[in-house]
């Protein structure tokens, strides 16, 4: 997926340069490479962040209830 997202930037970059002026060529890349390929690589991201803090959770022991002396009774 990276491959892909270094490919679109390079290709905007190239945009970018061939642009009339500076101002066109830095919204080009904004607006045409950067939100949105940082905007896949987020809602692609989105589950491994999930997986990631349900394992942080659970290694922290923060999952399971919690338990004292008194409920043992």
């Amino acid at each position: 997926m990276y491959i892909v997202a270094i490919a679109w930037l390079y290709v905007t970059l190239m945009m970018a340069v061939t642009e009339a002026s500076l101002m066109a060529g830095v919204l080009t890349l904004v607006f045409y490479g950067l939100l949105p390929c940082g905007l896949l690589l987020w809602i692609v991201g989105t589950p491994q962040r999930k997986r990631n803090r349900s394992t942080q959770i659970a290694q922290q022991g923060l999952g399971e209830p919690d338990r004292t002396d008194s409920q043992a009774d």
